[in-house]
């Protein structure tokens, strides 16, 4: 493996981390929000992020990738409040599957493996500065 290849890597993580972060303050963002379809209200379903691996051809290393965003196959949550107006007969509405508490150990995560990648990059750079001043 090639020194440079580090760079590849740990940028591809980067930017799969980032686009995990923006769903997750998308998630966060639209907890409350609901929409009308048909003559009915739904409530935000969470999407989560899906990653893999991204290797070059014939070869067995590589940097990762978002495969998909899914919707989250947790349950909605019901809230009983019969004087809201999207409440069925017995009172209760559905409410969004977003995990606030979940979504903030997610968004923790992301945000400490991008900041680990970029010790990555700090160190490889590192590495090659050195590497070039061997011969000095």
């Amino acid at each position: 493996m090639s020194l440079l290849n580090i760079f590849n890597i740990a940028g591809s993580a980067m930017i799969a981390q980032s686009q995990k972060l923006n769903v997750i303050a998308s998630n966060l963002a639209n907890m409350d929000s609901t929409i009308y379809k048909n003559g009915k209200f739904y409530p935000y379903i969470a999407k989560q992020v899906v990653f893999s691996l991204d290797t070059a051809k014939n070869s067995k290393i590589g940097g990762v990738k978002i495969s998909a965003i899914i919707d989250d196959p947790s349950p909605m949550k019901l809230i009983y409040d019969p004087n809201n107006p999207m409440a069925n007969n017995k009172g209760y509405i559905l409410a969004s599957n977003v995990n606030p508490i979940t979504e903030m150990v997610n968004n923790i995560a992301a945000a400490r493996s991008y900041q680990a990648n970029i010790e990555v990059l700090k160190t490889a750079k590192s590495m090659i500065m050195k590497t070039l001043t061997i011969s000095e």
